[in-house]
């Protein structure tokens, strides 16, 4: 496969992330990187962003926690802080108190769903705004610049992003799919999910879409060339394993969580919060030894 122009992680930043030797358990990172893409994604929408510079931030922000530990960083202040970042990159920059205010909202939306499950109460939720004038506010924003730099230094200032939807086209064309629009708008959706994934730091745009094709002509039934030595896939220069292994991390997004699960990550979205149950798993680790 050509050489890329976009840094990818090296084996050992996989093999062992920065979050993992705090003693953060691999399945709950993945579910606070999908969290923490989630936030920017809904928040790209509430700000009305482009859709380019939305999916810069989630892969910015996933390249992130390869070099940096969640229990140094909050995976909120890295999100906004990616999303700046990535609106300045893409020409299309925010404005801090538009971005805080949509941040605080979420956040807010997602402790009242939590806390009227756990109470058992069907109370509409009603935002509270919070003063411009109080230090939450220009905490905040300080926060943001603060992590804006950091997302520079720890990146090396290596921001270079390629995006996959002008190859999935291309792809779409030569595969003689692009009259089918259901074919072309799950594949398309595919890659949206995927930025909720570590796969654009892992792997090639090529491998990634031919993940995202692949899964769409399954679910469709759409018959392709996929027998040795005339697999489709192969016509692009992706690997078999590779395109499996993205498929894995694309359909473990959709897998069904415990409301404990769901209630865990929200409470983490600070690094306060990730220190609090670092504490509390290393005690419960530690009780269960003894016992």
């Amino acid at each position: 496969m050509a050489p890329t122009f976009y840094p990818l992680a090296s084996l050992s930043q996989i093999e062992k992330t920065p979050s993992r030797v705090d003693g953060i358990p691999e399945d709950l990172e993945e579910d606070l990187r999908a969290y923490g893409c989630k936030l920017i994604h809904e928040a790209g929408i509430l700000l009305k962003q482009k859709q380019v510079a939305v999916a810069t931030a989630q892969i910015l922000f996933q390249r992130f926690w390869y070099v940096s530990s969640m229990k140094m960083f909050g995976i909120g202040d890295v999100g906004m802080g990616s999303l700046y970042l990535a609106s300045k990159l893409e020409e299309c920059p925010l404005r801090t108190r538009d971005l805080i205010n949509v941040y605080d909202l979420l956040q807010q939306r997602a402790a009242h769903s939590i806390t009227s499950k756990v109470v058992g109460s069907s109370s509409e939720f009603k935002y509270a705004p919070m003063s411009y004038f109080g230090n939450t506010f220009y905490d905040i924003k300080d926060a943001i610049v603060v992590h804006e730099m950091q997302l520079l230094k720890r990146l090396g200032f290596n921001v270079q992003v390629v995006l996959p939807y002008g190859t999935l086209i291309n792809y779409l064309r030569l595969l003689g799919l692009m009259a089918q629009e259901d074919a072309c708008t799950r594949a398309w959706g595919y890659l949206n999910d995927a930025l909720q994934t570590p796969v654009y730091t892992l792997y090639q745009v090529p491998t990634i879409v031919c993940a995202a094709i692949y899964l769409a002509a399954r679910h469709l039934r759409i018959a392709l060339p996929s027998q040795s030595p005339h697999c489709w896939w192969e016509l692009f220069d992706a690997d078999w394993e590779d395109l499996w292994s993205v498929c894995g991390y694309i359909m473990r997004l959709y897998r069904e969580r415990s409301e404990d699960e769901r209630v865990r990550v929200i409470g983490m979205i600070s690094k306060k919060g990730v220190r609090n149950w670092l504490e509390k798993y290393a005690l419960n680790t530690d009780n269960g030894q003894q016992s």
